[in-house]
């Protein structure tokens, strides 16, 4: 169910016609897997792509594609076909999302923008088509602040600081609970933040700017770091999937979600999944919002734990691994956005691979596959030691199993030398953010006051083996001051803490520890190598 439009293979739809001719080194791993769960009937919403060779393109000769703004007009007239939506329209306008997607999965290391098409033009048909002035606000405001900051380089404390004064005026806590006429003055705000360049007014402007975006951030320091810690060659490039937007901001039957098919962490066999109600799914991975109780919003939208339990199994069957997946629901009905193999401990990945042989699912040498690149011998985990108490602090969620002692720091810089130090840090923020990755990786721990167990910095700790805890709302993190408070507890830089990424609990100063091993799991493992 995949085509190219001719003359020019650099674009390709998915959902037209089959093809077995293309890789995820020519469409990016994240359009092959849509391409699959197209072809297998799954309720992906439209889409195209531009091959990773617009990319190489773009950085080789340092110069926008000549035949880009073809291309993206090309793609473009597909979605419109397959929806009956007009991008720009008046009426019924498209909005679309452009998203990176390389040969091998990055995590939150290159960019996204959603909502795009949306302009003062086509606001007045998008409240015709919905019916709600709330959705369409929030929606503006939403890609004025992406664009901003993605596209332009705005900083991102300049909207926070504009989204605080209106919280703080109207006593509320989260920005979703803003009403209309706050909502509206927050996008008018939020424009008046373009200084140097005026945000574009033009659907077909902000898709080419928001592509070139995501095109540029494959050379980003974050993404290029990345690829250092994994070893994966800076050549490839990444594809750019532009999409149909399907909205979970539209009130209480709609929402966001992060699922994994079994548990990223441990690997046992049960769904691990976060659900914001009236929520669109950046506002789980960024890590700026966390989920208090998913199984609760999801028992509250009709049919969408059926939907759940469904997909689950449909996509482990159809991709032979255990599957991390972006969901979104629009007013009842349930779409994916995407699939990727998911990144897991460790110790989780031994779990898995021994399952899935159990299950029938995979042979002995795909489960050897899956564990590719692990040091058997040193899988590993840590828990306190039998009898150990200490000074509680604080408790927020488990997002990456086992006790890590260390220093507390709140800066990157600090953390790398206290790696160099020999004594690996616990990094504190307000939001886990994959701007921290080349520090993230010589930490001892990772623990904020925000954010969710399936954001993209906490997704990036557990393939680290990094304990990791998450939404600690008894954390406080003041700006500058070199401190944190858990409650009215105060810690100074450099202050020991225990983090048990278990049980989401940290302590102050350093427990004691004891070291666990999956034994009868390697040695299983390490049979299946001898066997003919």
């Amino acid at each position: 169910m995949i085509t190219s439009i001719e003359p020019s293979p650099r674009l390709i739809v998915i959902g037209e016609s089959t093809s077995t001719r293309l890789g995820a080194e020519e469409v990016g791993r994240k359009a092959l897997n849509l391409m699959r769960m197209t072809e297998a009937g799954l309720p992906v919403p439209p889409a195209f792509v531009l091959s990773t060779e617009v990319c190489r393109d773009y950085h080789t000769r340092d110069r926008v594609p000549g035949d880009l703004d073809a291309l993206l007009a090309a793609g473009i007239t597909t979605l419109e076909r397959s929806t009956g939506l007009e991008f720009g329209g008046r009426r019924r306008p498209l909005l679309v999302a452009a998203r990176s997607g390389a040969a091998a999965s990055m995590p939150g290391m290159l960019e996204t923008v959603l909502n795009i098409g949306l302009c003062d033009s086509t606001i007045s048909g998008l409240l015709r088509a919905s019916g709600d002035p709330r959705f369409v606000w929030d929606s503006y405001r939403r890609l004025v602040r992406q664009y901003g900051e993605v596209v332009c380089g705005l900083d991102s404390a300049h909207f926070d600081d504009l989204i605080s004064t209106l919280m703080r005026r109207g006593s509320v806590v989260e920005v979703d609970e803003l009403d209309v006429a706050a909502l509206r003055e927050l996008t008018a705000q939020s424009l008046a933040l373009f200084v140097d360049e005026p945000f574009p007014q033009s659907p077909t402007a902000q898709l080419r700017g928001a592509t070139l975006a995501v095109l540029r951030s494959w050379s980003s320091p974050r993404a290029a770091a990345y690829r250092r810690l994994e070893q994966l060659s800076d050549e490839g490039g990444t594809a750019v999937t532009v999409q149909a937007m399907v909205f979970g901001n539209m009130g209480a039957t709609s929402g966001a979600g992060v699922g994994f098919t079994r548990d990223p962490a441990t690997g046992e066999d049960h769904f691990y999944v976060d659900f914001l109600v009236d929520a669109q799914g950046e506002d789980l991975v960024s890590g700026r919002r966390g989920t208090p109780d998913s199984s609760a919003a999801i028992a509250a939208v009709p049919g969408l734990a059926q939907d759940l339990g469904r997909v689950r199994r449909r996509l482990e069957a159809l991709f032979g691994d255990v599957q991390d997946f972006e969901f979104t629901v629009e007013e009842g009905r349930f779409h994916i956005l995407q699939s990727r193999a998911a990144r897991r401990t460790p110790w989780a990945a031994l779990q898995i691979a021994c399952d899935l042989v159990d299950e029938g699912l995979i042979d002995e040498q795909a489960g050897l596959g899956l564990l590719a690149g692990i040091d058997l011998d040193s899988v590993s985990r840590t828990r306190l030691a039998d009898g150990v108490s200490g000074s509680l602090l604080a408790v927020g969620i488990p997002a990456s199993p086992g006790v890590a002692c260390g220093p507390m720091t709140l800066n990157i810089d600090t953390a790398q030398r206290s790696a160099e130090a020999g004594r690996p840090a616990i990094l504190i923020r307000a939001e886990p953010t994959t701007r921290d990755i080349a520090g993230l990786s010589v930490c001892a721990a990772l623990v904020t006051s925000r954010g969710a167990r399936t954001s993209h910095a906490a997704v990036v700790a557990r393939q680290l083996d990094l304990v990791c805890v998450v939404g600690c709302g008894d954390l406080v993190v003041p700006a500058d001051e070199g401190v944190c408070r858990f409650g009215n507890r105060i810690i100074a830089e450099g202050e020991p803490l225990s983090v048990d990424g278990t049980t989401g609990q940290i302590y102050a100063g350093e427990l004691a520890t004891v070291l666990e091993r999956p034994e009868a799991l390697i040695e299983r493992t390490k049979r299946w190598a001898k066997s003919p």
